[in-house]
């Protein structure tokens, strides 16, 4: 067994669960053999680039086609397109690149393959509102969605509805070819639907369904949308529409795979995992202090699991921002919010991390807190509960040097927590 500092056992952690979802690993197992006639790539999300390359690492016939990620995670690839556009508010570039997909899957016939690659991210790449909609408009709606509270299966609602690519379209526009679609999880319960708008999956939601979600979030409603709403009550592809007849989706990376692969981690470094769950939801800061009233429980009461032992949590929090000027994501907000709620509790250290490398819209995967990181933070003048209330998780953990940087990692099932608990090594330095 192999004893690590407790910082150096979560970064091991995270590894492993990054490791366990690369595409390279999972998309080989799951492509079907080739067709009689055309072999067509396409695909969205921050990992289909990476994930055209493992197919072009393993495929044997011909093969073209275009995928679109986000900024900053091309790959070099021989003969599938990468094009490139913002997440998480889309740009022209996603609407361009969305309109090329559709376009490069429509002349496609019965004996031929779609591959289909969908990632998280894939709803803001592969954005192409109906003509009535403006792309402007569809950006400043994502805008408010994102720091109004909203869930991601409320904001993908609302995403599929007012879409010509989301909700089944991608699928339907390559019928009568078969479609083979290969989906990473980043999604809380794995469903095929919310995964970046559900491009190959039939769906139920209404225009009504999405005209709840923004009143209850308390977003204004533009004249147009309500207009183009009322006007098409069902906006998405029905799951019996015979266009789908010819899709298979299959799901080949997820959360739990990724949490059972950290889980197996910890054991070889010594540590007894617990997984809490992996689709935990909720405002980040409330899950915060709740992850931090189980770790003391542990502590005091050797329950639910007993000391040495890592507690191992993925989903997908939310932040409702009040104010200006905070900087952070999600797994910043909820750390920040643990370590305050442990008052430098000794014993424990905690990382949270979003697996695609990116927590929210900053350079940083996440964070790790420390039994000394309150007191660092202090020493510098800093008061945490300051900065959390400032939703300014991002430059309170740059200060202490607490930030994780990984640059994209080239997949994304969602974000992953791990909690060390070890009295025995509560006198040692971070």
């Amino acid at each position: 067994m192999t004893v690590l500092p407790p910082v150096d056992t979560l970064r091991t952690l995270f590894d492993a669960a990054v490791a366990a979802a690369q595409p390279d690993r999972r998309v080989p197992d799951f492509l079907p053999p080739p067709p009689p006639g055309k072999t067509v790539v396409v695909g969205a999300g921050k990992s289909a680039a990476a994930m055209a390359r493992a197919v072009e690492q393993v495929w044997t016939g011909d093969l073209s086609g275009v995928v679109v990620t986000r900024y900053g995670h091309r790959v070099p690839t021989q003969h599938i397109t990468v094009l490139e556009a913002a997440h998480p508010v889309p740009d022209a570039n996603g609407m361009a690149a969305a309109e090329q997909i559709l376009q490069t899957v429509a002349p496609l016939g019965e004996g031929d393959l779609v591959i289909c690659l969908i990632s998280g991210g894939g709803s803001a790449l592969l954005t192409l509102p109906p003509e009535a909609l403006s792309l402007e408009l569809l950006a400043d709606l994502n805008r408010q969605l994102l720091r109004s509270g909203a869930d991601i299966g409320d904001m993908n609602t609302v995403r599929k509805t007012l879409s010509r690519s989301s909700g089944g379209r991608l699928a339907a526009a390559a019928y009568p070819a078969q479609v083979v679609a290969l989906v990473i999880s980043d999604v809380p319960g794995d469903n095929l639907r919310a995964i970046a708008s559900g491009p190959t999956v039939g769906d139920t939601v209404t225009a009504a369904d999405a005209l709840e979600i923004l009143q209850r979030y308390a977003i204004a409603v533009p004249p147009a949308v309500l207009d183009y709403l009322e006007r098409d009550p069902n906006p998405v592809i029905a799951p019996e529409d015979p266009r789908l007849s010819t899709t298979t989706n299959h799901l080949i990376a997820t959360p739990q795979q990724s949490l059972e692969a950290a889980a197996k981690r910890a054991q070889e470094l010594g540590y007894t995992p617990l997984i809490l769950g992996n689709a935990l939801e909720g405002e980040a800061q409330q899950v915060g202090i709740v992850h931090a009233g189980i770790a003391r429980q542990v502590i005091q009461h050797q329950q639910p699991i007993a000391p040495p032992c890592v507690l191992l949590s993925g989903g997908e929090t939310t932040v409702t921002v009040t104010g200006t000027g905070g900087k952070g994501g999600r797994n910043g907000e909820f750390l920040l919010s643990l370590a305050v709620a442990l008052g430098g509790a000794p014993g424990i250290w905690a990382i949270a991390c979003d697996t695609d490398g990116i927590d929210g819209s900053e350079d940083n995967a996440g964070a790790i807190i420390t039994p000394q990181t309150l007191a660092h933070g202090a020493a510098l003048g800093l008061d945490a509960r300051d900065f959390l209330a400032r939703h300014d998780s991002y430059r309170y953990f740059q200060a202490v040097g607490a930030l994780v940087e990984t640059g994209p990692t080239l997949t994304n099932v969602n974000d992953f927590r791990a909690i060390v608990i070890d009295p025995t090594l509560a006198a040692i330095a971070p």
